[in-house]
């Protein structure tokens, strides 16, 4: 008679690999942290089953590439973080999320869940803390908790006007354990319950579009306005149809640069005052009437113009109080407006007087704007390099490199001075003017779009932030070439007047100073990353040329004369 085989164990699994599990099933491919007490399994055990881990210095800098990430990709961007300060370190990414409105899921290692109140090691109610910016929250207190809990996060993210989600992790439920078939079978459970209506586009309404369209054709000085909502709602095409079917001049803030392209014959930001204060009616879409476009108020505004919001969520068409808020995603908007204008035309003519305007307008300050880049100014000045990067990134052609920007006056001139001609091909400091995103905003892009070449045009003060981060960009080869504009401290060094240089520490360095023409390219270096040291328009352009050829990390460091540029940038009026 043969003999019976021995009964096998069943596998068992611990919540970390089931945390993995659940990721991978959601379609998550990316993860973004810094490991240590009680994570580093999580991330070991994501990484087997094929989610790739990016690992930086500081969690700050691994959540800004977290919410970068889920702007570029319409996925969640995952950001990691051990427990206590880990966590508090994350909220700077969590907060950028929710800002401006970009998909991301923080998870967090959290102290064992019997030792709560007593002082354990880095122990903080973290769901207390993450609350301000958290769409959603969910603390799992048993591993069979896990999949509802990962999945319900990820549809929350997404759901709505996206945002950042937070998912608690005690250390004693990644410990525990289960049969890896109960496992499955929960996970399976999960999938299927998962709420589908989070995903629901909101019906949009035929009387509103029409409306919309009634008000365009009407109107005698129409402005179509897009902002960083359109980019991320992949709307590129929709606008543009609109945009060349109606002839109608447009003005994209900052981050929807290049969904049309800023060569665009009816592209308005060199005559951006002349637009908004003249307009008579606005198609906003994707684009909050906040500081960013003067809260659509005078004098910037005409106090006459009549705004069309078009937005994914109806608590800030509410806020608003727009002449007509249309509730819905912008790509499905433009594309409802298109079809009805379809069935009854109209056209602004390039002879039309507010099409005529606008374009003399442009013309006349893009040629005053050419006169000062056009010199070769040296110490540099910002339009010098500016200018020299800005047609070394039109020679590149396509894909057009990802521009990420960041500074005051770097930022403010390059706003104005770099041209955006692709979709989602620029990234800076958003709806909070963040400093300190560039490198994280970098990686992210390089690992979004694997192989594109990601160019960050940083001031000193804003690099400074991520600085070590450089040491990332060569551990992991990305394609990323920063370019630090030098000018000695935030600003430009020490701008007090005479009477200010007072009191007992007044041989102090100012509070804008950094140590004068520092060697931020040997940083790159020391990392085994190639560094540049550029104080004329040849040493820039040489620079250039071979960095953008190569693909591989590198910092160009440009000097520029502390007293170019102004203090706050064009901000000034608010320090």
């Amino acid at each position: 008679m043969a003999e019976e085989e021995p009964k096998k164990n069943p596998q068992k699994i611990d919540g970390n690999t089931m945390v993995a599990m659940c990721l991978a099933r959601a379609g998550i491919n990316t993860m973004f942290g810094v490991v240590g007490i009680p994570v580093t399994s999580l991330a070991n055990k994501a990484v087997a089953l094929g989610v790739r881990f990016i690992a930086f210095h500081n969690e700050q800098s691994a959540g800004y590439a977290a919410s970068a990430y889920g702007f570029l990709t319409r996925t969640p961007g995952i950001l990691l973080t051990v427990s206590g300060p880990g966590c508090v370190h994350g909220l700077a990414g969590l907060s950028n999320a929710a800002v401006n409105g970009w998909p991301m899921v923080m998870i967090s290692g959290s102290c064992e869940q019997s030792f709560v109140g007593r002082g354990d090691f880095q122990e903080l109610d973290q769901v207390a803390a993450v609350k301000p910016f958290s769409k959603f929250s969910a603390k799992v207190t048993d591993i069979t908790k896990i999949p509802e809990s990962v999945f319900s996060v990820i549809d929350c993210a997404l759901s709505g006007r996206p945002g950042g989600t937070y998912l608690d992790l005690p250390s004693d439920v990644l410990r525990q354990v289960v049969d890896e078939s109960e496992a499955e079978r929960l996970i399976t459970k999960a999938l299927e319950s998962r709420n589908s209506n989070l995903a629901d586009r909101p019906k949009i309404s035929a009387l509103e579009i029409q409306q919309a369209v009634d008000l365009l054709k009407g109107a005698e000085r129409p402005l179509i306005v897009f902002g960083k909502g359109a980019a991320y709602a992949k709307a590129e095409n929709e606008l543009t149809k609109l945009i060349e079917t109606t002839g109608i001049p447009f003005l994209p803030t900052p981050m929807g640069k290049g969904l049309v392209s800023d060569t665009h014959q009816l592209a308005a930001t060199a005559a951006r005052s002349l637009a908004i204060g003249k307009c008579d009616v606005a198609l906003v879409v994707g684009a909050r009437l906040n500081w960013l476009l003067h809260f659509g108020e005078p004098p910037k505004w005409s106090k006459d113009v009549k705004f069309i919001l078009v937005d994914i969520c109806k608590e800030e068409i509410e806020l608003r109080k727009p002449f007509l808020g249309i509730t819905g995603g912008a790509k499905d908007v433009l594309g409802a407006m298109s079809k009805v204008i379809k069935d009854d035309p109209f056209c602004f003519g390039k002879t039309h007087p507010w099409i005529e305007a606008i374009s003399n307008k442009s013309k006349e300050n893009v040629k005053k704007m050419e006169l000062q880049l056009a010199k070769d100014v040296v110490p540099f000045n910002f339009m010098t390099p500016m200018r020299i990067i800005r047609d070394t990134i039109l020679q590149a052609g396509s894909p057009a490199p990802i521009l990420v920007s960041e500074g005051a006056n770097t930022m403010d001139i390059g706003r104005a001075v770099l041209v955006q001609t692709e979709p989602r091909t620029r990234l800076d400091a958003g709806t909070w003017g963040t400093m300190g995103v560039g490198l994280g905003y970098c990686i992210a892009a390089a690992v979004a779009s694997p192989g594109r070449l990601v160019v960050a045009v940083e001031g000193d003060s804003g690099f400074g932030f991520s600085a070590m981060e450089v040491e990332t960009l060569v551990r992991y080869q990305l394609p990323v070439i920063i370019i630090v504009f030098n000018n000695s401290g935030v600003y430009g060094g020490d701008r007090r007047n005479p009477e200010e240089i007072s009191g007992p520490y007044k041989d102090d360095p100012a509070p804008t100073s950094f140590v004068s023409e520092a060697a931020y390219h040997i940083l790159m270096k020391a990392f085994g990353g190639k560094g540049y040291l550029c104080a004329t328009p040849d040493e820039l352009k040489s620079a250039l040329i071979e960095s953008f050829s190569a693909k591989n990390p590198a910092l160009i460091n440009v000097m520029i004369d502390p007293y170019a540029g102004a203090e706050s940038g064009r901000l000034h009026h608010k320090n």
